[in-house]
């Protein structure tokens, strides 16, 4: 295999036939030693930790493969740690779309003078820009079309299909009695057909989940997930 390119917790491999292979890593985000889902560099390394992501991704790709949502998932490896893909373009420079339930975390610092902590919202989706630099800034519909990213039509069936994801995602984490607060998702374009599809991983590291009033952490939250 080729290698295509090192990421902070995964590597990406060519398989040809506009397929890749992500290698799932221990690695995972933070600083000063402390797990951070929302840091831009790695911070330590956690045994297990990349199995852990890719069993959840599996089980939430292959939920989505049912609801007939598109996505970039072929098929998992849990012994090798490492999941099979469609290559994707991403937009622009790449793009993180948060589909949120409750005003917490930076939602709540950005607009608690209108809101309480924990209020519920209505599967409000706000799109950011990868950018390490600039602190990955938030980005509107008319930015995205004037900096041709997105064009208007495609902002609307982002945000469309983010919210029935995310309603499918929040609904199988409340079988097991979780809440999800918010979850981060990537979309790109499937190289070959243009469409846009679900891309990356699916995992702890992507969501915030309480159970009751416990915020579940991300490393544990496979566990209590998956547990009989």
């Amino acid at each position: 295999m080729e290698l295509k390119y090192k990421g902070k917790t995964k590597d990406v491999y060519s398989l040809g036939g506009n397929e890749v292979l992500l290698k799932f890593k221990d690695d995972v985000t933070g600083e000063n030693g402390v797990f951070d889902p929302g840091a831009n560099s790695v911070g330590l390394t956690i045994e297990g930790v990349g199995r852990s992501g890719l069993r959840m991704t599996k089980h939430f790709f292959e939920l989505l493969k049912t609801k007939e949502v598109p996505s970039h998932y072929v098929s998992a490896d849990l012994d090798d740690v490492s999941m099979v893909v469609r290559e994707a373009v991403p937009f622009g420079k790449g793009l993180e779309v948060i589909c949120r339930f409750r005003a917490v975390g930076s939602f709540y610092r950005r607009y608690g003078a209108y809101l309480e902590q924990g209020q519920r919202l209505n599967s409000l989706v706000e799109i950011t820009i990868k950018d390490d630099e600039r602190g990955d800034p938030t980005i509107s519909k008319d930015t995205l079309s004037e900096l041709n990213v997105l064009t208007e039509a495609e902002y609307e069936a982002l945000k469309q299909l983010t919210k029935t994801i995310c309603g499918y995602i929040k609904e199988e984490l409340a079988t097991k009695g979780l809440e999800l607060y918010d979850i981060k998702l990537e979309f790109g374009r499937d190289k070959e057909t243009n469409d846009i599809i679900l891309i990356d991983e699916i995992s702890g590291g992507n969501m915030r989940v309480y159970k009751g009033d416990q915020y579940i952490e991300p490393l544990v939250l496979e566990k209590e997930f998956f547990k009989a």
